[in-house]
Order: C-alpha cells, then structure tokens, then sequence
C-alpha cells in the first residue's frame, strides 16, 4: 500500500500575511478559495515539492506558530540562503551538521522551516548510502 503526504496544514493568525509570505519565499500559490465566512483554504506549494501546505481559516485547531520542524530538502544550501536572502527572508545562515547543511527560517506566526541539503553519502541526495565513519 502506497501513501503519499500531500498537503500539511499550518496554523496562521492572519491569511493574506501568511499567504503574501509564502509566495515570496517561492512557494507557488496553487487555490485560495473562500468557502463560508468560517472556512478559508489557500493551498501552497514548495517549489519542485510533491507535498503542499495550507493555510487558511477553519482548517486546523493547531495553535498559530505552533509548528516548530517543518523540514525540506535541498540541493544547495548556499544558493538556497541567498535567494530566500534575495526574496527579502529572515533566514538563519547556512548551518553544518554531520548530517546535513540547513538554513532555518520561520514565517510571520513563527511556524518553524528546515532546509536540509543532504550529506554527499545520502542515497537521497544521490550517493551510495554509505555513511562515512
């Protein structure tokens, strides 16, 4: 059986701050559809990504701000840090660890992102899956 994660809810304070933030992060603003004065569904997505996120009004009971470790990959962790720089993002300098290279950043509500380019020994980054000792 087969599944796959296709949209992610995070929890906002203000819909059109959140949803300005993400597109000029890069996302790509895929729906914004107004379903009653309760509900509010803007769907966005990472560029080159599978999964989605939403933001919205009446979508989630989660706690605006309250995602601390959203993650995704990355191919290049200094280009990544200067164009989320360029697009005018508050991000963290590229950060290295053993297990990968991240650039952290979070939106207006302080949900958490984690961009990981993955180590060169990664067999999702493309490498043989041998972990050098």
């Amino acid at each position: 059986m087969d599944m796959k994660l296709e949209l992610v809810m995070v929890p906002v304070t203000d819909v059109d701050r959140a949803k300005e933030f993400y597109v000029r992060a890069g996302f790509h603003a895929d729906h914004d559809q107004t379903v009653s004065e309760e509900v509010r569904f803007v769907q966005l997505t990472p560029p080159g990504s599978a999964c989605s996120i939403a933001v919205g009004r009446g979508l989630t009971g989660m706690e605006p701000g309250s995602l601390d470790n959203l993650q995704m990959v990355i191919a290049d962790s200094d280009a990544s840090y200067a164009d989320l720089v360029a697009r005018g993002v508050e991000v963290s300098e590229v950060d290295p660890q053993p297990w990968g290279r991240f650039v952290h950043f979070s939106d207006p509500d302080g949900n958490q992102w984690h961009l990981q380019e993955l180590p060169d020994w990664s067999t999702s980054a493309g490498g043989d899956g041998v972990s050098p000792a």
